[in-house]
């Protein structure tokens, strides 16, 4: 996969279709986005979960096009697809036929209830401990055939769990392999997997018996020709494990640690941080889910320390709350429906209060970190919080799912903000120096940071400080040399017009 900047989609959010982003990738996107996460369109695209609750999983809802539409994006893009490890739609044909003839379904086995995760019954403290991201237990009664069963549900009712310890569940997520392979796809997104795994007296949360399990995965794709990337919010130290046994993970610490700094004026966190963070990784701001706060605080097994303290965190969540205007309280926790108990709901435009400049700050600090960058199509666009898509749904997470028409996209392509975004995205993939040698330091001028990379005669250096959003981005090619001081201005230091350190990278593959 290319060390280049990707995009995060739903296709019927943005496009309206599989070839719709395909057209706006190979238009008004063009060399912004050299690669493409797009999120679910099994079929039903538009379910319980936003297509996170499949149907089925190896056919293309009708209504977004076909396998060879996703085919021809992975002719001209990388391709990161979401396979669904740990459930399967309630109106799934193989659950439906588990309701109507319980055991005596061919499919029965493929399906979790609770005597199957413990055989020999369970105590109070047993199911307490089982981790899970939202209120409750992860157990809804249901008659199978003509007998009543709890039924292993992680997220919502309609998400029923599969084993993944039977074979008719391998033989199930070996065909979406198959599926994807055939398409082209070059990494898939293993989608809650932490929780794909029961294992009785444990928190079944990213066990030994899930890394078990996601190394087979793991070895599946890659004789397919595709790497996956693990999908994790936890202790940043456990991300630092996990990351050292799979081929790549999310960087889920940087958004709020970049938000911190921002609101704060304190980059000692985020410094601390790009010392330590594994480089196997996909950068994001912001993503279809909301702004991750687990991944920041203290281990709450053990109550070590996170990279904020608890009065921190209170802290950010409160600024982020004060930015948007109160919106963003609206969409988080108790206030919502179907909500993540770890993660606050905003767009991370609005998370900076819609000031450009923090914004431009924080993406150039997102690309200049080690990894391949991957931005959220609301936040590509600079978009605000959604509060009449919320109300509609009353589910906190579409505050950050804005449905953009083509008339949206025209006029949100002259703004400056986004217009100097795309030109930022457009240096990361084209200046080659992003898989040199990085360095991370304080500013003894402004207690802001100074990122660096060289590469050979290549060096890019940014100078930041993500409370004032003041940014100078500096650059040479060995041969002649470019200085920004002011990202707005996108016009005036695009790399088109930089001379000789304009030239076209090598598109070199990352490691990762």
């Amino acid at each position: 996969m290319r060390n280049h900047v990707q995009l995060i989609a739903y296709a019927d959010r943005l496009g309206g279709s599989l070839a719709g982003l395909q057209g706006l990738l190979d238009t008004d996107l063009k060399g912004v986005f050299n690669g493409v996460h797009i999120l679910p369109f099994f079929t039903p695209f538009d379910g319980v979960d936003a297509g996170f609750d499949p149907v089925d999983h190896t056919e293309v809802d009708a209504r977004l096009g076909s396998w060879d539409d996703v085919r021809a994006l992975a002719n001209t893009h990388d391709v990161v697809v979401d396979v669904i490890v740990n459930h399967v739609s309630a109106d799934s044909a193989q659950f439906r036929d588990v309701v109507a003839h319980g055991r005596d379904s061919r499919w029965f086995e493929m399906f979790l209830t609770m005597d199957k995760v413990f055989p020999d019954g369970a105590r109070e403290s047993d199911l307490l401990g089982v981790y899970r991201p939202r209120p409750g237990l992860p157990l809804i009664q249901m008659t199978l055939g003509d007998e009543p069963h709890l039924v292993w549900t992680t997220f919502t009712p309609q998400q029923i769990d599969v084993d993944v310890r039977s074979e008719l569940t391998r033989d199930y997520l070996r065909s979406i392999l198959d599926a994807l392979a055939a398409a082209g796809v070059t990494m898939i997104r293993m989608d809650a997997v932490g929780y794909a795994v029961k294992t009785p007296g444990t928190t079944s949360f990213m066990t030994p018996e899930t890394f078990a399990f996601i190394e087979e995965l793991r070895v599946e794709a890659a004789e397919r020709g595709m790497q996956t990337l693990v999908e994790v919010h936890s202790y940043y130290k456990r991300q630092v494990e996990i990351a050292a046994l799979v081929d790549c993970v999310y960087d889920f610490a940087l958004p709020p640690l970049v938000l911190h700094a921002a609101h704060s004026g304190d980059h000692e966190p985020l410094l601390r941080w790009l010392e330590v963070r594994p480089t196997n990784a996909v950068t994001v701001l912001d993503t279809h889910d909301g702004i991750g706060i687990v991944d920041v605080g203290s281990d709450p097994d053990t109550g070590e320390a996170g990279l904020l303290d608890d009065q921190q965190l209170d802290a950010l969540v409160e600024s982020i709350h004060d930015a948007t205007g109160g919106t963003s309280r609206l969409a988080t926790g108790a206030a919502a429906s179907n909500l993540d108990l770890y993660q606050v709901n905003s767009t991370f435009f609005d998370a900076l209060g819609s000031d450009d400049r923090r914004y431009l700050a924080a993406r150039a600090v997102q690309y200049f970190t080690p990894g391949v960058p991957q931005v959220y199509y609301v936040g590509a666009f600079a978009g605000g919080n959604d509060t009449d898509l919320l109300e509609q749904s009353g589910v906190g997470r579409d505050i950050n799912r804005h449905r953009y028409t083509p008339e949206d996209l025209q006029a949100n392509l002259t703004r400056p903000v986004v217009a100097a975004g795309f030109e930022l995205a457009r240096f990361r993939n084209t200046f080659d120096v992003f898989n040199g040698s990085f360095t991370a330091a304080r500013n003894a001028e402004t207690n802001g940071l100074i990122l660096s990379w060289t590469d050979g005669p290549r060096s890019a250096a940014l100078t930041v400080d993500l409370q004032s959003g003041d940014v100078t981005l500096a650059w040479s090619d060995g041969e002649q040399t470019g200085r920004v001081d002011d990202l707005l201005t996108a016009g005036a230091w695009s790399l088109r017009g930089a001379g000789a350190a304009a030239r076209v990278a090598r598109h070199p593959r990352s490691g990762v």
